[in-house]
């Protein structure tokens, strides 16, 4: 397939390599033929709301590409491998790399993608863990469609600086596919199950939860497991992550005029306002008297 030398515009017509069967979609290109020895460069992006007969079938593409199903279903063949994509289901491709995509008639995706290219562009991969022909998820299933989301205003203001904050966007996107991983259907379906109705459970009891104890006990399951699905997970403690939910909320209390620490201590739960305090700074660095001064 060759690469077209276009003007950088966002309202051209669509590239060849773009699927004719969609229902509607938003798309931005920046420059379809980059400058070669680039260190990374933004090609195309866009998201695409499917129509019931979509079908890709490339033997391969000029440009790396990361796409991300937001809603809807549908079956890819990579590398000789078939997956069945689902809301929250990422994958990647790039030059050498076959994609056949068919969407579910009853439930098409609509899915996002962005197209890039240069000598980073396998470091951006690594980034996310997300190799050419890989595929992954993200929990939950709507984590990064705001960051697409601003990809495309940005990639179709066509501005000077628009290439620029494209890639930034981009690689912020890397880390946080990295950091929000989840696994697909298989040997860890379970346990990340088990760890998902634990932090939904935190997160909806937070402020009258207190120990790891009474979160394990709650959620029915070992407090050393919970721990290590925790780790494995999130890159946090269950407790740990009780404790930012805790602080948040307390730091908009010490937000309000007149507040004391000693009465926000006690609002927490705290009986002790020094160790209010010292978990208060081990979240955010700094004490809550300090804090509450800065406003």
């Amino acid at each position: 397939m060759k690469r077209l030398n276009q003007p950088k515009s966002a309202s051209l017509e669509a590239p060849e390599y773009f699927s004719p069967q969609v229902s509607a979609a938003r798309r931005f290109y920046l420059n379809l033929n980059p400058p070669k020895g680039v260190p990374l460069a933004i090609v195309s992006g866009g998201c695409e709301h499917c129509a019931p007969d979509y079908e890709i079938h490339r033997a391969t593409f000029p440009f790396y590409s990361i796409e991300y199903v937001l809603r809807g279903r549908c079956s890819l063949k990579l590398k000789k491998r078939n997956h069945n994509l689902d809301p929250g289901s990422i994958f990647s491709y790039g030059p050498g790399v076959r994609q056949d995509i068919i969407a579910d008639p009853d439930d098409p995706p609509v899915k996002y993608f962005v197209d890039f290219c240069g000598s980073q562009s396998r470091k951006i991969l690594r980034l996310c863990r997300l190799p050419p022909g890989g595929v992954s998820r993200v929990f939950p299933p709507n984590e990064i469609q705001n960051l697409f989301d601003e990809l495309i205003r940005c990639g179709q203001r066509g501005s000077p600086r628009s290439a620029g904050l494209c890639m930034r966007l981009l690689e912020c996107m890397a880390l946080i596919i990295s950091e929000s991983r989840a696994p697909q259907e298989g040997v860890e379906t379970l346990s990340f199950t088990t760890y998902q109705q634990a932090r939904r459970h935190i997160e909806n009891k937070f402020q009258r939860l207190k120990t790891l104890r009474q979160i394990a006990q709650e959620c029915h399951v070992d407090a050393t497991y919970l721990c290590r699905l925790f780790q494995r997970y999130d890159h946090q403690s269950p407790y740990q992550f009780l404790m930012r939910l805790k602080m948040n909320l307390a730091a908009e209390w010490l937000q309000q005029p007149g507040t004391l620490v000693k009465q926000v201590a006690e609002r927490a739960g705290f009986g002790d306002q020094f160790h209010f305090s010292r978990a208060f700074k081990s979240v955010f660095g700094i004490a809550p008297d300090i804090f509450r001064r800065l406003r």
